[in-house]
């Protein structure tokens, strides 16, 4: 029998992450990115121009030490250290790996 109580707040497999939030060697597509007040105003567009565009298949290559800042990101060809604040403007939807 179903109850009418309200289900478990569990995320969907298409609920977007910041990208600093992904488990490293996990693949990802970027949704958007977006910065605020607190960071410098020309962050989004050189993101934008390394590559971080909507669409995009991105992935966690390496974190730094006891998972801190910088963390390697492999984005089409290139990889790109980020620091924290960075990879948090970064809105990323995790994908299933195709090895699984």
């Amino acid at each position: 029998m179903l109850s009418d109580r309200p289900s478990l707040n569990v995320p969907s497999a298409n609920a977007d992450i910041p990208l600093a939030e992904l488990a490293a060697g996990a693949f990802a597509r970027v949704v958007s990115v977006s910065t605020d007040d607190a960071a410098p105003a020309d962050l989004g567009r050189r993101l934008a121009e390394l590559g971080f565009l909507p669409g995009e298949a991105v992935r966690i290559v390496a974190r730094g030490l006891m998972a801190r800042a910088p963390i390697a990101v492999r984005i089409g060809t290139g990889t790109f250290a980020l620091r924290l604040f960075e990879a948090a403007c970064i809105r990323v939807c995790p994908e299933q790996s195709l090895a699984s």
